[in-house]
């Protein structure tokens, strides 16, 4: 089993060999489209004066003055306590302007928890410390190019969602092995090529395992149920909570803490499209695209026939190009290393053994029927 806590360091580049692809399952909600997913496609404050109290001329007796008394420290102590470094154990965000977009969203925090009962998302607490609060709201903000109402909609429903969906607690349930045994792996590699990380979270999607659509895709809500759940693996993986890297503005570079998808068509038909894989396919990007922004780095689309290239091209036409970017196309699977490194399992071309033996893959159960696992 691979290292099962990435530690992002730097900020992914971009890489070569891109080509337009049919599916985007998880994308930044505002500012990429929807495609397919599944087989086809301050200063100190004053001290108090401490003086003698001038009195007028009086020729009784009075008892001395005494000066005030203050409950401040003196004003070296102050002065040394604001002096006092950091705690390097704690991250810190830099300083922003109090007109920065994330200073303007936070402000809209309390109310969004209140408004929605909920306080996490990707496994960190918006009423936790500020740096991963403001790590967050960054996913947020830069998924809406700094729109900050349209970043406070996304926010208000991602809350929502999770409260109701219990998104967080999908990881850790039992799933039916005859319906998802095989389809999903997440995975640690290090020494991705060009990849600044130490490590990478990479999650295979092996369309080929499935063994009857309606069996796997015909319960919308159950595949939904299980998807989510190997995504919310990924996003553990990724070790959001030990994150101490800012996250740039918009624009200005990208996110580290993001992971790498791949999605295997190995003997997937793409002549037509089963119905039970469309509905499902349709309703897991919906939910990708508005509750999971900033979650992607790159993704890989392997073993697609070659005559199928004019499907993935005609993608051009329609994604934007940020997305583009990031969708590579690879008609052999065996060509994966040159892209991930030696890490990738055999089939890929690596040295990393069986993606069953090096991949992480959610509870499973025999009887057929998933059931919520127990503690």
């Amino acid at each position: 089993m691979a290292d099962t806590t990435a530690k992002p360091v730097a900020d992914a580049p971009e890489k070569g060999k891109t080509e337009t692809a049919p599916a985007v399952e998880n994308t930044t909600a505002a500012g990429e489209a929807k495609a397919t997913e599944g087989p086809t496609a301050g200063a100190p404050s004053s001290v108090p004066e401490s003086a003698t109290v001038a009195a007028p001329v009086i020729t009784d007796a009075v008892p001395p003055v005494t000066a005030p008394t203050s409950s401040e420290p003196p004003a070296t102590e102050k002065e040394n306590a604001k002096s006092a470094p950091a705690d390097p154990s704690v991250p810190t965000w830099p300083e922003l302007a109090e007109d920065h977009p994330i200073r303007q969203l936070e402000a809209h925090v309390p109310g969004l928890i209140e408004e929605s009962g909920h306080d996490e998302v990707y496994g960190l607490k918006l009423n936790g410390d500020d740096f991963h609060k403001k790590l967050i709201l960054q996913k947020f903000l830069r998924a809406n190019q700094n729109d900050v109402e349209k970043a406070k909609a996304q926010l208000l429903g991602t809350l929502k969602w999770r409260k109701e969906f219990n998104a967080a607690a999908a990881k850790d349930e039992v799933y039916s092995k005859k319906h998802f045994g095989g389809l999903g792996y997440v995975t640690v590699l290090s020494g991705v090529p060009e990849s600044p990380n130490e490590k990478d979270v990479v999650t295979f999607n092996i369309y080929g395992a499935v063994k009857d659509n309606k069996a796997t895709f015909g319960d919308i809500e159950s595949f939904l149920r299980w998807r989510v759940g190997l995504m919310e693996l990924g996003l553990e993986k990724l070790n959001l909570a030990a994150a101490t890297k800012p996250i740039p503005d918009f624009g200005q570079g990208p996110d580290p803490y993001q992971g790498i998808q791949i999605h295997d068509y190995l003997s997937v038909s793409f002549l037509r499209q089963d119905p039970h894989v469309k509905a499902a396919s349709k309703k897991t990007i919906e939910a990708f695209t508005s509750y999971y922004p900033e979650t992607l780095s790159r993704k890989f689309f392997v073993n697609v026939p070659v005559l199928m290239g004019w499907v993935f091209a005609a993608f051009k036409l329609v994604l934007p190009k940020e997305t583009i970017k990031k969708f590579t196309v690879l008609s052999y699977g065996n060509t994966l290393n040159a892209e991930l490194g030696p890490g990738v399992p055999e089939a890929y071309g690596g040295k990393g053994g069986a993606l069953a033996t090096i991949g992480e893959t959610l509870k499973e159960n025999d009887d057929g029927e998933a059931a919520a696992a127990t503690a």
